[in-house]
């Protein structure tokens, strides 16, 4: 049985998951689910997942996985070349700390589900949603950015000469920042170490405007 991955192009986690499984080299049946359309809601997609997110990763073996950076962990056990995270403890644990700067305290407040909340409990009109956008993005992404200033040793990427787990979650957090309109051109680490990872073709394929639902 061939791996199965539910996404969509736009998710920027599925687009992480996207990226991981380009550097490992791990083929897979891609079928999306329209978030925008709320697909994710269905009775059927819910038997897949109860939860009602993306990304599903469902394994060679049957087995369901959730949570991207669950993914992105079991990829790195199950294939372990390229490793996505170091052999040294305490760099292990800045990764996964930078990772989740992004998973954790960026990505669930620019959510699809929050956004439509803050507009149908609260009336959020377009201007406010752009001034909660920006208010959390790019405090978070300046997070990001010191966190690499204080970086043991500065990197072609954000913890090595290759790209690991911190990256897979900084390019396309980068991603939604510019589709939000949020400026980051101010953070030169973050914008360099993306426009890197843009040059690599694991990155460049796993862009959402080169997926088969990519929508104009």
């Amino acid at each position: 049985m061939d791996m199965k991955f539910y996404g969509y192009y736009r998710s920027s986690t599925s687009y992480r998951c996207r990226i991981a499984l380009n550097l490992k080299g791990v083929g897979y049946e891609f079928e999306s689910v329209h978030l925008k359309q709320g697909a994710q809601k269905s009775p059927e997609f819910a038997r897949i997942n109860p939860q009602k997110l993306l990304p599903v990763l469902i394994t060679d073996d049957g087995a369901d996985l959730t949570q991207s950076l669950a993914i992105l962990e079991w990829l790195d056990e199950t294939y372990p070349d390229p490793a996505l995270l170091p052999t040294d403890p305490l760099q292990r644990a800045r990764v996964r700390a930078f990772a989740q700067v992004i998973a954790c305290e960026i990505h669930p407040l620019q959510n699809l589900r929050v956004l439509g909340y803050l507009a149908d409990e609260f009336g959020a009109n377009a201007e406010v949603t752009k001034k909660w956008l920006t208010r959390w993005q790019l405090e978070g992404l300046e997070s990001c950015e010191n966190l690499l200033a204080r970086r043991d040793k500065q990197t072609a990427y954000c913890f090595g000469d290759t790209p690991g787990l911190a990256d897979i979650c900084l390019v396309p957090q980068v991603f939604s920042a510019a589709r939000f309109g949020v400026d980051i051109s101010h953070l030169k680490r973050v914008t360099e170490i993306h426009a890197r990872c843009e040059e690599l073709p694991a990155f460049a394929d796993a862009h959402p405007a080169r997926q088969p639902d990519f929508e104009p």
